[in-house]
């Protein structure tokens, strides 16, 4: 039976709405177009065997993982906003470093601090520059249902957080109605658009897209998910995440995490001419050394002289999510042409 709701209902609803991220707008939308790209565009990974940014120390906030690179480029070089866990907790720390490969660590930089973040993680994010500002969209709340967040700092180290979260779950039977994780933002036009993993009821972990004017006030692509969950047997059957999405030769492309039945992980590569519809390309990147021989994950980008450059998190134990001997390590994505 469908009820009829008045004024007064629509009106108490749509305040309810403001108030709670959840009740976001849906649209249908796409990214700029990304050019005349060549079919044949692929691309082969070069990484380096040894990570380029450890663990701490114990006793230090990233004793047990050093994952989740956000990498930036500036003026004075590149800065590093990276996941810490020290066994209990998730922070975000900083890295800063001349060429991407000898990191220098200044220490733990963005904590779980708000009453919604619940005091468990703030971080596996991603960092950008926007109006002379570090803005930062993050993960946080209890572990098995955080949403994500916004913070803004003039320097990297002195954050303003948004008072509440910023994307929320969706709403009941939705694909990520549980669980939203892992922005990944990219600025195009007057729009800011949100990558990010979303989890349904049955533990499904796919991604999906968002956009927003201003970082904060979002509307979700009607037709979420965007990428699905592979077939049985393959190296993503088992849930997607942690996306990072460049453009490049006329495409756009996205790395992202594939979990497998053994809960191992690789990165996978897709295409796309528009940003949302996308098809999953044969390269899977796996670990080839002791160190990420289980883990390889968490990827962050940056597109520099013809060349893609790649950090990513790798680690030794196969996990779902922590305790993985994290460490970071560095690769470059060469451009070929398939035959």
């Amino acid at each position: 039976m469908i009820r009829c709701i008045g004024w007064l209902g629509v009106a108490v609803i749509t305040t309810l709405c403001l108030l709670l991220a959840g009740c976001a707008r849906y649209a249908d939308f796409e990214l700029p177009p990304a050019g005349n790209g060549d079919v044949r565009a692929a691309f082969r990974f070069e990484p380096r065997p040894e990570p380029v940014l450890g663990r701490g120390a114990a006793g230090e906030f990233d004793s047990h993982d050093a994952l989740n690179p956000s990498v930036l480029r500036t003026p004075s070089g590149l800065l590093n906003f990276y996941s810490g866990f020290d066994g209990s907790t998730w922070r975000t720390g900083l890295a800063t470093s001349p060429d991407g490969i000898a990191w220098t660590k200044q220490g733990a930089v963005f904590a779980p601090q708000a009453p919604w973040e619940q005091g468990y993680i703030a971080a596996n994010g991603t960092v950008i520059r926007h109006q002379q500002e570090f803005w930062h969209w993050y993960q946080a709340g209890p572990k098995d249902s955080p949403r994500i967040g916004l913070a803004r700092s003039r320097d990297a180290r002195a954050w303003t957080r948004h008072p509440g979260p910023v994307l929320d779950y969706g709403p009941r039977s939705s694909w990520d109605e549980r669980a939203l994780g892992d922005p990944y933002v990219v600025r195009a036009g007057d729009f800011f658009y949100l990558y990010y993993l979303g989890q349904d009821r049955a533990r499904r972990q796919r991604l999906g897209l968002a956009r927003s004017t201003d970082g904060v006030h979002w509307e979700k692509f009607r037709r979420n998910p965007i990428l699905e969950l592979g077939s049985p047997g393959s190296f993503d059957e088992l849930g997607l995440g942690e996306p990072a999405v460049w453009q490049s030769h006329g495409w756009y492309w996205m790395l992202y995490t594939g979990r497998d039945a053994q809960e191992q992980r690789r990165l996978g590569l897709a295409r796309s001419a528009d940003g949302v519809h996308w098809t999953k390309q044969p390269l899977v990147i796996a670990g080839g050394s002791a160190w990420d021989g289980k883990v390889v994950c968490d990827p962050s980008v940056e597109v520099a002289d013809g060349e893609v450059r790649v950090w990513f998190g790798g680690g030794d134990v196969a996990s779902p999510d922590e305790n993985l001997n994290g460490q970071i390590g560095y690769g470059v994505l060469r451009a070929t042409l398939a035959k």
